[in-house]
């Protein structure tokens, strides 16, 4: 029987928790995200250039590789009506051959590709041969379609992520925790029939995911579903990952035994586990964030210790009762896996601040995005789970294993069952934000960000907004405020008000209400001082996009608006 000292420790373990997390959050909360997804960095032609003759091609740069979608390209003359073109990507360039002549007049070439993370992105731009015509009619296309992940594909995800976690942890929780003797077959039965069910709900949800990932990312009806190129247009990853998930599982629940495990029988369990849990980690935001060999490392971390912490619960409320009230085996499973459930607690909390730091990156970061808000909430169930979990190891585990009536232990038991199925539904709830986490982008949502960023200032025919990017205050400016020809500048100081520069130069891209006019061509103007030309075709209100890589590996992203009278 496990004593005292053990259990002690590993109170200890889950006590010491908040202060590790003030500490993390302490060294790590200065720092900023990679770029959350792929970002237009140039164009050529430039936006609003005027040209003699049309191109043969239009090219556009991006700040990291991208995926074509069928349809995804389209071009339109001054008319609105569209010209014959061919569109392919090249690694972060999208080329654009342009297979028709053009008369005179301005030219729209709206796109939409999808960026290494996962994430759709899309807009237009505009330039002009002999002479502008005004503004062009375009019709509507995939571009238009929202970038902001679909509800059903969120639940989805809940479902799949929830089966996953649940089956693998269950299947491991068998093989590692549970004791060998066949006095614990009935036990072991259960545990293999929970992992089952969770294997059945996790292996359809990650298969339907599929179709739904496809729609979302190409911008495209269901009726795109029978299509071809549709299926073919997806990111190799995208089907790689759920067949690696349902192989893996597969074989976990397949090969579990309704007895003791054997050592082969036992590391085929594993096996299988492993490779379910290593396979989502491949995919998504961490292919973003830099370097991505840590990201995807930490993740798989994480993903190992979330599903060996709800398998855990789950199957120790189903199984706790019946052993506790037999004899001691119910206090000796509950000290084992309270050693475990430390260590794990702690891989949680390390992995789960370090891929935050990575992808949202600053306190400013997560109060003003959507995927900040929700990544608090789901740092806030998770609290709350480990106050459960505390009071789980440090009083309710005690109280079990000193109980020596039949009576006494199954009333302790009574108790930690149903405290540890709160614990597994508040990690469930935690699933459930993680669901809507997965396809969420992590850039500031427009409004928000803007927000604070001060007033416009200056004269009647000029405004003025500031970012700060880490340590560096840009004042964004337009000068005229005003339809028609105007000049974007970013006037870049540190925090003395000397002038500062960035690792590399800093991009700008404009867009409004109905119109997206790209990147800005930057010029330099001095220390610090960006400029670029553009026209602003309408009225309204205008956002301005600021990305500035201020380290090698550190990339902030702000936007402020101006409300173009």
């Amino acid at each position: 029987m496990i004593g005292r000292p053990a259990c002690r420790r590993a109170a200890a373990w889950l006590l010491l928790l908040p202060v590790l997390s003030t500490v993390l959050v302490l060294v790590l909360g200065a720092g900023t995200p990679a770029a959350a997804h792929a970002t237009l960095i140039s164009t050529d032609p430039a936006e609003g250039a005027v040209l003699e003759t049309a191109p043969e091609q239009v090219r556009f740069t991006f700040d990291e590789s991208v995926i074509g979608v069928p349809a995804g390209v389209r071009v339109f003359d001054a008319a609105g009506d569209e010209v014959a073109s061919s569109a392919s990507v090249q690694e972060a360039q999208l080329v654009v051959d342009l297979e028709e002549e053009v008369g005179e007049g301005t030219l729209v070439v709206v796109w939409r590709l999808v960026s290494a993370d996962g994430h759709p992105i899309g807009g237009s731009l505009s330039f002009s041969v002999g002479a502008p015509s005004g503004v062009v009619d375009v019709p509507s296309t995939s571009a238009d379609a929202g970038t902001d992940a679909p509800a059903p594909l969120s639940l989805v995800r809940w479902l799949g992520y929830a089966g996953l976690l649940l089956a693998a942890g269950a299947a491991a929780f068998s093989v590692l925790l549970l004791p060998a003797e066949r006095a614990s077959d009935q036990a072991r039965r259960r545990v293999r029939a929970v992992a089952r069910a969770a294997a059945a709900v996790a292996v359809p949800a990650w298969a339907v995911a599929v179709p739904l990932v496809a729609l979302y990312q190409l911008g495209l009806p269901a009726s795109a579903l029978a299509d071809g190129s549709t299926w073919s247009s997806l990111a190799a990853a995208e089907y790689v990952v759920p067949v690696a998930v349902v192989l893996g599982l597969s074989l976990a629940v397949l090969a579990l035994p309704a007895g003791p495990a054997g050592r082969g029988r036992g590391a085929l369990v594993l096996l299988g586990c492993v490779v379910a849990l290593v396979a989502p980690a491949l995919t998504g935001h961490t292919r973003a964030a830099t370097p991505e060999a840590l990201a995807v490392a930490v993740d798989v971390l994480h993903l190992v210790a979330g599903a060996v912490w709800l398998g855990g619960l789950v199957c120790l409320a189903v199984v706790l009762g019946d052993l506790a009230a037999r004899d001691d085996s119910g206090a000796k499973l509950l000290a084992r896996f309270s050693a475990w459930a430390s260590g794990v607690l702690v891989v949680l909390v390390l992995t789960g601040t370090l891929l935050a730091w990575r992808i949202a990156g600053t306190w400013q970061a997560l109060l003003d995005s959507g995927y900040g808000g929700l990544l608090l909430v789901k740092v806030l169930l998770v609290l709350a789970a480990v106050a459960v979990a505390v009071w789980n190891r440090s009083s309710l585990l005690p109280r079990l294993r000193d109980a020596r009536r039949r009576r006494e232990r199954r009333d302790a038991a009574g108790l930690l069952v149903r405290t540890t199925l709160a614990e597994a539904c508040l990690l469930l709830a935690v699933l459930l934000v993680t669901g809507f986490l997965v396809d969420r982008s992590p850039e500031p949502d427009v409004a928000e960000a803007s927000s604070g960023t001060g007033g416009s200032t200056g004269a009647a025919d000029t405004a003025r907004q500031t970012v700060r990017l880490d340590a560096i205050i840009g004042e964004v400016s337009l000068e005229p405020l005003a339809v028609g020809p105007t000049t974007v500048t970013i006037t870049m100081t540190d925090a003395a008000g000397e002038p500062a520069e960035g690792h590399e130069a800093p991009r700008l891209s404009l867009s409004g209400e109905e119109v997206d006019l790209g990147a800005v061509e930057l010029r330099n103007l001095g220390p610090g001082i960006y400029a670029g030309d553009v026209v602003l075709p309408t009225d309204g209100t205008w956002t301005v996009q600021v990305s500035l890589r201020t380290t090698e590996f550190d990339n902030p992203v702000r936007t402020v608006t101006f409300d173009v009278p």
